[in-house]
């Protein structure tokens, strides 16, 4: 008997055949954790980078970005601290497969886990009696497994990691980019790129991987305006749904994950006290209203406030934004408090100056930090933009919203004659010109030519057909309603722009 998919493996299905994604080196089988993004997945990854580009980085003249090197000397992650402290907990069997352990016991015995110490996580595996997840061997004590990926420079053999996170960078450019662009207090620095962590168990697809992106951005702040956040007022009245620590504790009383959310505003989370500071209030804001274009119900997105186990010493408040996937909730940002620390540390470190005068007084910023994970967030919208095929329509398909769809229309000459195709390409063409992305598709039946247009998830396809060299028209088919109109061919291509398609 065939057991149904999970939601998960139709997705990577879809994904797989039409070019989103693959696990990298997949002819050699490739190593988990790794996957490449294909023709299609890289126009979607282009896409919701630019809509992040566009909201946080060029609509205020106070960010600026930056791009750093993957590569960085020890000494960068021993100031830092990830060096010492940058470990998941580990179990090992006897057959030598290792596991995370706190991930395993909650998914297990449903309690959280995460930031329990090495013998509490030992004892709850002997006590409930765990066992290896792969061959059912038992387990055999925790231990603390790095996460960094090391390697040596040069002649020298000079010892180096590559980075775990992005933000590191920014703090060892901070001195540099502020002289630069005479850049007063407040302002950020921003950075796309990939990250490493050399994770234990990689799983569900893009969601937890070792090669990973990011769009990261450090906001440095006066310690004396951390309530002083220029963009506040213009998200102190969006919803959000925030999860306490009060809440999680009274769920770990019961020993349970299963947390209820209180919906506020971000002016009440504010005022409240629920939040740090009007930075911090104001960033949670500014990522619902991100997530609105993104085609992810507001319903699903929370905001956990980190438990004090979980957050480092240093930090005056984490708060992941969390999304529910098919397989519970998972983080997808990660916004950090994180005071002076890294730029403290740095000073140490490197025995340089990395304060700045502030009216005749040297100041060493505050931080708060927003850090998106691309890959997740992709693959949360691929869960919930996917559609299954139904008895109306006999093939998967993706409802992204236009914004972020690889392509915004595919046009069909609906016969292979020289006349239409003649018409056609001109419609391509002139789409393109106007800065669309089309796609030109002439191969196959209609029908089978617009599935492969839904299972990518482009919202418009044009036809040109017999009539067109009558009276000079098409018809536009709708994605999401499969409806068919006729328009005229001189105005389809301001008809296939992504702002008429709302």
């Amino acid at each position: 008997m065939n057991m149904p998919r999970s939601l998960l493996e139709e997705v990577m299905t879809v994904s797989l055949r039409r070019g989103i994604l693959y696990p990298s080196a997949e002819i050699y089988g490739g190593l988990a954790g790794f996957y490449d993004f294909g023709p299609i997945g890289t126009r979607i990854r282009n896409n919701l980078i630019h809509l992040w580009k566009t909201q946080f980085v060029e609509a205020r003249d106070y960010v600026y970005e930056i791009s750093g090197n993957t590569i960085l000397p020890s000494q960068v992650f021993k100031a830092s601290g990830h060096l010492d402290h940058f470990t998941d907990p580990s179990a090992e069997c006897s057959k030598g497969h290792v596991t995370r352990i706190d991930q395993l016991i909650e998914e297990l015995l449903k309690i959280p886990a995460e930031g329990k110490s090495n013998d509490e996580l030992a004892n709850l595996v002997m006590e409930h009696k765990i066992r290896c997840p792969v061959c059912g061997e038992p387990l055999r004590g925790v231990k603390s497994f790095g996460l960094m990926f090391g390697t040596n420079v040069g002649g020298d053999r000079r010892q180096a990691f590559l980075r775990p996170e992005t933000a590191q960078n920014i703090f060892l450019g901070f001195k540099r980019v502020q002289t630069a662009m005479r850049a007063k207090l407040p302002f950020g620095v921003a950075q796309i790129g990939r990250s490493y962590r050399n994770e234990i168990s990689p799983r569900q697809s893009i969601v937890r991987v070792r090669e990973f992106n990011q769009m990261e951005i450090e906001y440095f702040i006066d310690p004396r305006s951390l309530n002083e956040c220029p963009f506040f007022d213009m998200v102190s009245n969006v919803s959000i749904n925030l999860v306490t620590r009060e809440e999680q504790n009274k769920a770990a009383e019961k020993s349970s994950t299963d947390y209820s959310s209180t919906q506020l505003t971000v002016k009440e989370a504010f005022e409240k006290q629920f939040v740090p500071n009007q930075w911090m209030a104001s960033i949670l804001g500014d990522e619902m209203i991100f997530f609105q274009q993104l085609g992810i119900p507001a319903e699903i997105i929370r905001f956990r406030h980190m438990r004090p186990e979980e957050t480092p010493h240093y930090s005056g408040g984490n708060f992941d934004l969390e999304i529910q996937f098919s397989f519970g909730w998972k983080e997808v940002i990660g916004n950090a408090y994180r005071r002076d620390h890294d730029l403290q540390s740095h000073m140490k470190g490197s025995q340089k100056e990395l304060s700045i005068e502030v009216e005749g007084e040297k100041i060493t910023p505050h931080v708060v930090e927003p850090s998106f994970g691309i890959d997740r967030i992709l693959y949360a919208i691929l869960e919930h933009t996917y559609r299954p095929k139904d008895k109306s329509r006999g093939w998967s398909w993706f409802q992204f919203p236009p914004n972020l769809a690889p392509y915004h229309a595919v046009i069909l000459p609906l016969l292979n004659r020289p006349e239409l195709e003649e018409v056609a390409k001109e419609i391509y063409e002139k789409s393109r010109k106007m800065g669309l992305a089309v796609l030109y598709d002439d191969r196959g039946r209609i029908g089978r030519r617009y599935a492969r247009a839904d299972e990518i998830g482009i919202p418009k396809a044009v036809t040109i057909d017999p009539q067109t060299l009558d009276d000079d028209t098409a018809t536009i088919r709708n994605r999401d309603s499969a409806s068919q109109t006729r328009h005229s061919l001189k105005k389809i291509p301001s008809f296939l722009h992504p702002s008429k398609q709302k």
